[in-house]
């Protein structure tokens, strides 16, 4: 009797997959930034792709495909072959750019397998000087005693500065005027200069000028107060119910890569995590690393996706 082809591709495949991971890598991994080099993403791949040789035993190549909020590396990536020798590293974008862009040609969920996530850092909700309040409490009177007058500033629509922002108002049901501008560094250079009347950078940029005393910190958006801002309390503990908002960095390869293979790269990718070159080099840019496997990496996506959606259809933001 003939066993069926389908049912014989499908064996010959479950035999496949653990016998090429048991070889992998035999070539270069290429790792795919979809942004530009000096972004965080570009620098966090830099960081990861040292020991991650080391843990693999195989080299890692970089390749910058930025262009079109990352929407050309991901497509690439998308593409791929699935054999574990293309990997794609993102951020936020990754869930947000399917509500963002009409006609996506590559979806987070359908065409990608996560290996795991990589980092979190918190965002700041900061003000300047001749803002009058020094906590969320005197900053949300202020706000609904002057609707529509205050404005926050942005490092430019659909950014994490603006989705922030956004989900700040969402949640306290309050109107702010968003100013977006061409990067985060503009954004807060207006901020400094109280030109706008509070901000939500990123722990990262916000930290030197809060020691400094040049913005007052209000609030981090994490569930859990910074090492870094000891002193500030989160948005839950300053009476902003249920707010949570944290940049994250993600892992991911082509959907179909066999599973051993995925496993493989989580197990290298959290040893990876852990030495004390990642952990001081993500100390200094205000970042945690995120351990975790590949279904937890997967659930975590997913959610996020859901809830940005939600988010950006509530807001009406849009890519043009």
């Amino acid at each position: 009797m003939r066993t069926p082809i389908p049912l014989l591709a499908g064996l010959l495949l479950a035999v496949a997959g653990p016998l090429a991971a048991q070889t992998y890598p035999s070539q270069p991994i290429k790792l795919i930034a979809p942004f530009p080099p000096g972004g965080s993403v570009d620098i966090t791949a830099r960081l990861i792709a040292d020991p991650l040789e080391k843990e693999l035993g195989g080299r890692i190549v970089i390749e910058n495909r930025s262009g079109a909020s990352g929407n050309i590396g991901m497509e690439a990536a998308a593409r791929s072959k699935p054999d574990g020798y293309t990997i794609v590293l993102n951020t936020i974008p990754l869930v947000t750019n399917k509500s963002l862009f009409e006609n996506l040609t590559w979806d987070p969920i359908r065409d990608f397998a996560p290996i795991g996530m990589i980092a979190t850092s918190p965002h700041v909700l900061v003000v300047p000087p001749k803002t009058p309040a020094s906590s969320v409490a005197e900053l949300l009177k202020l706000v609904r005693a002057n609707p529509g007058k205050l404005s926050y500033s942005s490092a430019g629509v659909g950014t994490t500065f603006h989705f922030c922002g956004e989900m700040f108002k969402d949640a306290t049901h309050t109107f702010i005027l968003h100013v977006p501008y061409r990067g985060g560094g503009p954004a807060l250079v207006d901020a400094l200069a109280g030109q706008v009347d509070m901000s939500f950078p990123t722990l990262a940029a916000a930290l030197p000028h809060v020691k400094a005393g040049k913005l007052r910190a209000l609030a981090v958006t994490s569930t859990a107060r910074s090492p870094l801002l000891p002193d500030v309390p989160t948005m839950q503990e300053a009476g902003v119910k249920d707010f949570q908002f944290q940049q994250w960095l993600a892992l991911l390869a082509p959907a179909g890569t066999p599973a051993p293979i995925v496993a493989r790269l989580n197990a290298a990718l959290n040893k990876a995590l852990v030495t004390k070159v990642v952990h001081d080099k993500f100390e200094a840019q205000a970042f945690v690393a995120y351990l975790t496997t590949p279904e937890e990496a997967g659930r975590f996506i997913a959610s996020e996706e859901k809830r940005f959606a939600k988010l950006i259809k509530t807001a009406g933001i849009t890519a043009n």
